[in-house]
């Protein structure tokens, strides 16, 4: 009989919620904001990487300008006018900064000491890009003068290349953690789904508060606790936004990928480099990639043991979920019409939501090392870290007690905020406090 009155509320819950023109919209609109968000972030860190300031350099050693005229991609002017009579009017010549390199004492010193003159402050890249482009030019002058064959100098460069001596060169069927690319792979899926975790508690928790609150203001849950009892009422709830919750990020899963592959391919301009910088949370860049062949990218995607992450990862989505969407609605039993009053409340449960979000970047560093597994195991940062270590192919045996241990403390933080619940819910006009909530713990049923 209860189990039914949980399926009742929790059906009212997910149908209530999927049916609003709201869900629709947030449901199609966000992945084509993804898209264009992405879109509109490249193209602003592409034109922002490259500056619009014109620079002139007076250039007394005569060994930049004389290899400058053979370099055509070299991007300032020169001009061998009087110093001072150029501090004075490189501005009207339109120029943003005057650069002075003097004549060198020593042909053979490593250290060159150049002045820069502008009214505004250059920039930090704008003043390593001009060091970058003159001590190239040097670089050049001086390896010509040394008569050194540029055959002879490619000769005493060395790339070394690290790969997996276990691994079998012909055996395709490869964990997600064997070979740099594999790796490399399986630090963007970690980031990944490390970070849907931390979006999916604080959605889908303030959305079971909010509704909660809703209730409660309206007196509309004194008329539902009539026939139900408020742990069914609870729980019904928590299973149907999460229902709500899955059905969501399954769509995304499909339509973020798709819009993103559009804009890539018909955006002018817009290139794969500039959708993964802004694509990914990881220490992964567009760099790491280089040197693998797209047929190569997609082999390794394919070894990934999506038979295990992908299960397990729901598995942790609705650990996580209930762990903390039970802490939200406790929360927003409590709450009245102060608003201030929920915040309060909840500053505890983001805390620890926003350590775990950031344990997951060394996490990812060190995917093996001790921080790696205690909050892999410890249940209130389990559901967000362990899903980031699925892809490195933790020890099975970590899996299993982490299961374990998240499941056990879901049953607990589900009893524990269902007293809570049944009390608060039910409570006006006075203010909740945390000392008040522990007393209702003891209130019998």
């Amino acid at each position: 009989m209860s189990s039914s009155k949980i399926w009742i509320v929790a059906k009212r819950e997910y149908l209530t919620r999927v049916q609003k023109k709201t869900f629709i919209l947030v449901t199609l609109l966000t992945p084509i904001g993804i898209a264009l968000f992405s879109v509109l972030v490249g193209f602003i860190m592409s034109a922002g990487s490259k500056s619009d300031q014109r620079v002139l350099i007076h250039d007394d050693t005569g060994i930049i300008r004389e290899m400058a005229t053979n370099d055509k991609n070299f991007p300032y002017q020169f001009s061998e006018n009087d110093l001072n009579t150029l501090k004075e009017e490189y501005r009207s010549m339109g120029y943003d900064i005057l650069v002075h390199i003097p004549a060198l004492k020593d042909s053979a010193s490593t250290h060159i000491s150049a002045s820069y003159y502008g009214e505004e402050k250059p920039s930090l890249a704008l003043l390593e890009s001009i060091e970058s482009h003159l001590g190239d030019q040097i670089q050049a002058y001086r390896m010509r003068k040394s008569k050194i064959e540029q055959s002879l100098l490619d000769s005493f460069l060395a790339d070394i290349e690290l790969e997996n001596g276990a691994m079998d060169p012909n055996d395709h069927s490869g964990s997600a953690a064997t070979g740099k690319l594999n790796i490399i792979i399986g630090t963007a899926l970690g980031a990944l789904m490390g970070f849907l975790m931390y979006l999916v508690i604080f959605i889908y928790g303030g959305m079971v508060m909010r509704s909660v609150m809703e209730e409660k203001l309206s007196r509309i849950v004194e008329v539902m606790v009539s026939s139900v009892r408020p742990i069914y009422l609870m729980m019904g709830k928590l299973i149907g936004v999460g229902g709500v919750g899955l059905t969501q990020l399954a769509l995304w899963a499909i339509l973020i990928p798709i819009l993103l592959i559009i804009a890539q391919a018909f955006l002018p301009g817009m290139d794969h480099s500039q959708l993964a910088s802004v694509s990914s949370v990881s220490q992964v860049d567009q760099e790491s990639l280089n040197g693998f062949s797209g047929q190569q990218i997609i082999q390794a995607i394919f070894n990934i043991k999506w038979w295990l992450i992908l299960p397990v990862f729901v598995l942790f989505f609705l650990g996580g979920y209930f762990i903390y969407s039970s802490m939200f609605a406790a929360m927003g039993s409590a709450i009245n019409e102060d608003m201030g009053e929920g915040q309060q409340l909840m500053l505890p449960i983001i805390i620890v939501v926003l350590i775990a979000f950031y344990m997951l970047f060394p996490v990812l560093s060190n995917p093996n090392g001790t921080l790696a597994i205690f909050a892999s195991m410890f249940p209130l940062f389990s559901p967000i870290i362990m899903p980031a270590r699925l892809a490195f192919d933790p020890p099975w045996w970590q899996i299993v007690v982490s299961i374990v241990l998240m499941l056990s403390t879901v049953w607990f933080f589900i009893w524990l905020t269902s007293r809570i619940y049944r009390v608060g819910i039910l409570m006006y006009g006075k203010k909740a406090t945390i000392r008040e909530m522990i007393k209702w713990l003891r209130y019998s049923e």
